[in-house]
């Protein structure tokens, strides 16, 4: 029988990992922020989307290229897709692949002095 995964204690490992890190809860979802700052929403059944996602900050030019490279491991998030956001199919990506798109949502909303203090 497969072992069942939880998903959000991966997540919340990757993402606590990180300097200064804390999570919130908002729209009855765990949300991740560095000094108060997005970067990080993990997302179950979204409006019955029947998606298990992490959506992480990111730039146009980089969801659009994850989208066109891989659409089976990424997606458009609701709401802030539009701002460039993308999703991962957390169960389609392993613990290495999220915590490197985490690392790049982090290095976008994160202090420059931060980043430069830890080596990011």
């Amino acid at each position: 029988m497969p072992k069942k995964v939880d998903h959000l204690a991966r997540v919340r490992k990757i993402c606590l990992a990180l300097p200064e890190v804390t999570e919130v809860d908002a729209w009855d979802a765990p949300t991740f922020r560095i000094r108060s700052k997005m970067f990080a929403m993990y997302r179950v059944n979204h409006h019955g989307d029947g998606r298990l996602g992490l959506w992480l900050k990111s730039t146009f030019d980089q969801q659009e290229a994850l989208l066109e490279f891989d659409p089976i491991r990424f997606f458009k998030p609701a709401y802030v897709g539009p701002r460039g956001w993308i999703g991962l199919h957390l169960d389609k990506n392993s613990d290495e692949e999220i915590r490197f798109h985490v690392i790049e949502a982090y290095k976008l909303v994160a202090p420059k002095k931060l980043l430069e203090k830890f080596n990011i």
